[in-house]
């Protein structure tokens, strides 16, 4: 496949699936409930944090946990509701004192800076080459310093080699402005900066098409991935998730059929 009938394909695929019809079945209908900016940040870091398994299973486990917080996401934060909540599963290996663990962060982040965006500026986050990892060194920091302790269940430690796959869906969500699907309520980054969130399905399909070389779903992979895919959109490179996500699923929807 030449790379103009490659770009072609990733055209029309994330065309496709770039559509308001994708929403109802994604976990990027909960940040989209909210209009003010601190209740979709939170929103979109904590469904981003549990978008890993089935995704019936991942938005019935999100509207549980955006219930859990009487739907005020930065309410619900400041007030502390969080400490008197009783032990119980959220989504998998995500229970409450992970949930407890992140919101003491968010806490404290919320009482210093008037939005994560903010904060984000104030880490030189929009500076930084690669935006999500700079992000969650900084929001690990936090978080450590209001629990005391470190927890892999909120966000990943092994930032050398994680593909932080979900805080770099959040991102999407957050910075992409095209108005169908990404909310784009954050201007302190642009498109251009984002990289693929990589999954099992996104990794397949893009070696597949020989996008990627690489065999695991690691922090290279992202970067040799992205790399790829400004090559044909260096404005916006992160659309093509659309297509490669559209593509797996219905590639592993077929398998099991």
């Amino acid at each position: 496949m030449t790379q103009n009938d490659l770009k072609e394909l990733l055209d029309y695929e994330a065309a496709r699936i770039n559509h308001p019809d994708f929403i109802g079945n994604d976990p990027v209908q909960f940040p989209r409930r909210f209009t003010d900016l601190r209740d979709i940040e939170i929103a979109a870091l904590l469904c981003a944090t549990i978008s890993w398994g089935n995704r019936k299973m991942i938005c019935n486990n999100c509207n549980k946990m955006l219930s859990l917080m009487d739907n005020s996401p930065y309410a619900y934060v400041m007030d502390k509701g969080y400490e008197e909540l009783p032990d119980m599963n959220i989504h998998r290996t995500f229970f409450a004192k992970n949930f407890r663990h992140f919101l003491r962060g968010l806490h404290a982040i919320y009482s210093s800076h008037g939005s994560i965006a903010d904060f984000a500026v104030s880490e030189s986050v929009p500076q930084s080459e690669f935006p999500a990892w700079k992000l969650v060194e900084s929001l690990n920091r936090e978080l450590y310093n209001a629990n005391g302790c470190d927890d892999s269940r909120c966000l990943p430690g092994n930032l050398d080699a994680t593909a932080l796959k979900r805080v770099n869906m959040a991102l999407r969500w957050l910075v992409r402005n095209d108005g169908i699907v990404d909310l784009g309520v954050w201007d302190i980054l642009k498109p251009s900066q984002l990289y693929i969130p990589l999954d099992v399905h996104v990794g397949n399909t893009a070696r597949e098409l020989e996008l990627l070389t690489r065999k695991a779903n690691d922090r290279k992979s992202v970067l040799e991935l992205t790399d790829r895919l400004r090559e044909m959109r260096r404005e916006d490179p992160v659309y093509y998730d659309y297509a490669l996500f559209g593509i797996g699923v219905e590639r592993a929807t077929a398998h099991a059929d």
